[in-house]
């Protein structure tokens, strides 16, 4: 069955994380993705513990998380023969992936005017730390640094005097998120000009433009947020609380909904410090305490139940080994095995897209494995001699 991007060739230069996510999404929606890597690989190929498979041929499940549905060709680009290779497949590619800091995909010499000139329908990605040009744009970019700079750190963790990183390298997957986004417009306009055109994100742009209601709060409202914990800063009583088992989330984001928790559980509705959610702001850490003490002596059996009976948003909070095991988690696709050259079959989290035709049925049910290194070298050079 046809994907969007069936019809889509994809090289994709870039190492690490931020470009390979972006390039791995597109190869999800069904482009094909060459990657291109030096001798010693991506350098997340060396990123570990863990490692998985034989001791002589050992695979970092940090690679295998953001190069599925690509093929690998190892090219020395500091060799003539190297660059003449990635000149013949910039001639037929549709997108160009590079996160090089600014200035050595020119010293490289395939520069914006060079690419240009070998294909003038080429949609350019280009991902950096922290932009491209103003007075920091050569910056390396690594994404704990960038979640710090770009403030990210000071909105997370327990307290205002410990900011804490989130648990995964936001920075570069929502780098490579909004690269692919721009690419596939790039792809749309190039429809309708014929020409391809130049993307360009940033780490720094990528936390920047996910800051929502904690932008707002400064550049309006002139408020510097700060970290407050499990709990919503805008809205109370929303986040973790104890019960007899352990914790558990909830969500009350309207009059009506608080009215109904007060209403299961039996809390004072009426007393005037929890009239209004801006109220229950102000006196958060009653609000807190009351709750948990409401839920102290109940197990999940029942409290899940109630909070479901009330009508109240709610969850616990899972280890990723209970959210793969999950048959929720694994009914929306989000697990997918593949077939790796080293590993054999293997579970990885699956694409958070999936496609369907008008009679319902899904579009896409196999993966290409991330692949070994330069597995496919061969068979795309000799695909460029025979093209």
């Amino acid at each position: 069955m046809t994907l969007p991007l069936d019809d889509v060739l994809v090289v994709d230069l870039s190492r690490a994380l931020a470009g390979p996510h972006a390039a791995m999404m597109l190869g999800d929606l069904g482009a094909r993705v060459i990657k291109v890597e030096s001798e010693t690989g991506d350098d997340t190929r060396g990123w570990g513990p863990p490692f998985v498979g034989p001791e002589d041929d050992t695979v970092s499940t940090y690679y295998l998380s953001c190069n599925r549905n690509k093929e690998s060709i190892v090219l020395d680009l500091k060799s003539d023969d190297g660059r003449e290779v990635l000149a013949r497949l910039l001639e037929r590619a549709d997108v160009l992936v590079e996160n090089f800091r600014p200035g050595v995909l020119d010293r490289l010499g395939f520069g914006e005017d060079r690419v240009r000139e070998l294909n003038p329908r080429l949609v350019q990605l280009s991902i950096s730390g922290f932009g491209h040009d103003g007075p920091e744009g050569g910056r390396a970019g690594y994404d704990q640094i960038a979640q710090g700079e770009a403030g990210l750190m000071s909105l997370t963790g327990p307290d205002r005097d410990n900011p804490t990183r989130v648990g995964v390298p936001i920075g570069d997957l929502l780098a490579g998120m909004y690269g692919a986004y721009g690419v596939v417009a790039a792809l749309h306009e190039r429809d309708r000009t014929g020409r391809g055109t130049v993307v360009r994100t940033s780490l720094l742009a990528a936390i920047v433009g996910v800051h929502a209601f904690q932008g707002t709060r400064y550049t309006v409202a002139g408020e510097v947020p700060r970290a407050s914990g499990n709990h919503h800063p805008s809205i109370s009583p929303y986040g973790l609380f104890r019960c007899a088992e352990g914790d558990v989330q909830i969500a009350v984001g309207s009059e009506g909904l608080w009215r109904k928790l007060a209403a299961e559980f039996d809390l004072p509705v009426d007393d005037p410090r929890f009239a209004t959610n801006a109220d229950r702001v102000a006196h958060r850490e009653e609000v807190i305490a009351m709750v948990d003490a409401a839920f102290a002596d109940l197990g999940y059996d029942v409290l899940m139940p109630r909070l479901a009976a009330a009508g109240i948003p709610a969850g616990e909070v899972r280890t990723l080994d209970r959210v793969y095991e999950w048959d929720q988690t694994r009914s929306q696709g989000l697990v997918v095995e593949v077939d790796h050259p080293v590993l054999g079959p293997v579970e990885l989290p699956g694409p958070p897209l999936r496609w369907f035709d008008a009679a319902g049925e899904r579009r896409r049910d196999t993966h290409l494995a991330p692949p070994a290194l330069g597995e496919h070298s061969d068979a795309i050079r000799a695909w460029l001699d025979e093209s």
